[in-house]
This record gives C-alpha cells, structure tokens and sequence, in this order.
C-alpha cells in the first residue's frame, strides 16, 4: 500500500500564524516537531519511504522539503500548480502514483492530524489495506466515534455489518454526510450510527479513477489530459473546477465501506482544538513564548514576538500574536478565524496573507 500524505492546505482557521506561504503543517503547534514532520515519522514506523508520497502546493514546495529533509525521496512530492481543493488535489496524485505502481491500493493521510496511540491507527490502517484487497471495487473509510457536536468534519452513517477481519467489523456505509450545522449534528450524535470522518481514504488507484470519470468527468478528461501530455500538465491543471473530494465523490459514491476505530485522535484545524489536545485540565491556560495571566483560566494564550503578553480575568478565549497581527476571539469562534482570512481578500490586504 502506499501512502498519500495531503500537505497542500493553508490553515486558514490557525491565522495569523499560519501563512499562505508559511502553512499550518510546517508550524510546531504541538510540540518541538512540525506537524507534518510528525505525520512523516509516524508513518515511517509502519511503511517503507519507498511507499510514502506528499500531495503539496507550489508555494510551499521548498519549504515543506526544508523541513522534511531526506524523509521523503525527491520524486515523491507530487507538487500542484495552483490550489483547486481535494478533489483535483487526490485525484491527480492518484493518478501519478498508479502510473509507476500500476494495480497499487492508496490510503490518503492527511497533515495535521495527532493521534495519542499511533501504533492501533497504523493497525487500523493495514486492516483497511485487506478490506480493499478483497473488495477492490469499494472504498474504504476509517471511521470514529464523535464525542461533541462538531460542524467541521464530515459524518458517515454506518449501515448493517458487512465483514469482519480478525476483531475488526467493517459496515456497509450508508450515507456519507459533509459538515453538517449544529443542529444536524446534535441528532448525529445522539443517534449513534453515524461517525466522525477523519479523511481516511483507503482504495484501489483504478477504483477511485473510475469514480472520478463517473462523477466528476471533467475532472477525469484532464487528468487523462495531464497523463498523456505530462510537460502541460500546469496548463491543464488550473482547468480543474474547486471541489473537495467529499462533496465530488464522497457522498455519490455507492460502493463504501467503513472501519470504526478507536484511537485518541484531533484534527488540528484551529486554535480550540490546539487548547484541547495540550491542557492536563479543563481550566489550564495553555500557553507558548512570554506570557503572563492574571485571574485567568482555559485560555490559548500564544506569543510568537519579543513582547510581553500580559492577560487579565480572561476565560475561554484564544489570544495570538504574531509580529504583524493580534488575534483575539472567543473559544467557541474558532472554526470562525478563517472568516478573517477571507475578509482580509476582500480588502487586499495581502502582506496579512
């Protein structure tokens, strides 16, 4: 199996330190290690580096292969021109690694994930590989038990079960469900068939083409485009319409499978999630550079400048300040930043990008 690690992204929501040119992924959020340079050894503890490959965006290329190294071999970033969502991003990628790897099966991994046990998610993940390899017309989604309400991933509702492997049951997917609002995602909760989706996507190279040629076709006529003419491939490539691959294939797809797995994991998509994952306590203030809180408590408190930060009676609030930009916003505003984001376009306001 290889596996397709997705580091073209932005991290909108984690502004102002992540940057257009200086993403989320190459940022230490969590630790001494970049996000993506986690993700990268992680996967080195269970597959070959003959085996791994990075989906990236131009911009970022040289600084993404600064900070990976030799962890990665130089023919196996498979660099966009230009972003045009999931979709474009998956289905090119997949398309070049079945070139070489003609048959191969493909997870896809993203970034920016932690996982407190990595070692029962690569098992899960190789549990995946054997349900491909026997039902090679089906994808096969990872799935895990949501614990809140959250409106920021996708939810796949599971259906009878459809096989086991060893202690492992796989269901027949019934529905795949993207983002839903908050109150949507209140009955997903309570009613306990559906799981969270944390884009794991394990399949046969040729399977997920043909879907790709059923439901996105214009999508497929490129990349057939781009895999016969490879020196125009930039040219071609900006043709692709903006989709991600969950609304294109995801929730048409007919044939899914899913895998519930029980591993600690966060999506480190905006600031809450970043306080979530590092505080030993609910009211701890997790806090990076020079800090100083007064009668304040369950605060993100991060200064990346030489000042000093100095808060006082705060609670539940994110407060980040990099050298150009101050952000300060509730906690339950996070997934919201990227609205900043897009806000600074509209005004071009660009060096804020």
């Amino acid at each position: 199996m290889k596996i397709l690690i997705l580091a073209g992204g932005t991290g909108t929501r984690l502004w102002p330190v992540s940057r257009k040119k200086d993403p989320k992924q190459i940022q230490p959020f969590l630790g001494s290690e970049t996000l993506l340079k986690s993700t990268v050894n992680r996967m080195l503890k269970s597959f070959k580096k003959e085996d791994i490959f990075l989906s990236i965006n131009q911009t970022q290329s040289k600084l993404i292969q600064k900070d990976l190294g030799n962890l990665i071999l130089k023919d196996h970033y498979i660099t966009e021109p230009e972003k045009r969502d999931t979709a474009a991003a998956i289905g090119f990628a997949t398309m070049m690694i079945s070139k070489k790897n003609p048959g191969v099966i493909i997870a896809t991994v993203n970034s920016d994930h932690y996982l407190k046990n990595p070692q029962e998610y690569l098992r899960i993940l190789r549990q995946a590989e054997k349900a491909v390899s026997k039902y090679p017309d089906h994808l096969v989604l990872i799935g895990l038990k949501p614990t809140s309400p959250e409106t920021g991933y996708g939810y796949i509702k599971l259906n009878k079960i459809f096989d086991s492997f060893g202690k492992d049951k796989i269901y027949k997917v019934d529905s795949f469900k993207e983002k839903p609002d908050l109150k949507t995602a209140k009955k997903y909760l309570s009613n306990g068939s559906y799981l969270w989706n944390p884009a794991y996507f394990v399949f046969k190279a040729e399977t997920m083409l043909d879907l790709f040629k059923k439901y996105l076709p214009n999508h497929y006529e490129i990349l057939m485009k781009i895999k016969s003419r490879p020196l125009d491939f930039k040219k071609y490539f900006k043709q692709m319409e903006k989709i991600s691959i969950d609304y294109g294939i995801m929730e048409r797809a007919k044939k899914m499978l899913c895998l519930p797995a029980k591993f600690d994991w966060a999506d480190v998509g905006h600031f809450k999630t970043i306080h979530e994952t590092l505080r030993k306590y609910p009211k701890d203030n997790v806090v990076k550079g020079e800090v100083l809180a007064l009668d304040s408590q369950s605060n993100l408190l991060y200064n990346y400048t030489d000042k000093l930060l100095v808060v006082m009676g705060l609670e539940n609030m994110i407060v980040v300040e990099t050298k150009d930009a101050l952000l300060v916003c509730p906690q339950d505003k996070a997934q919201d930043v990227k609205k900043i984001v897009e806000e600074l376009k509209k005004r071009q306001m660009l060096k804020y990008l």
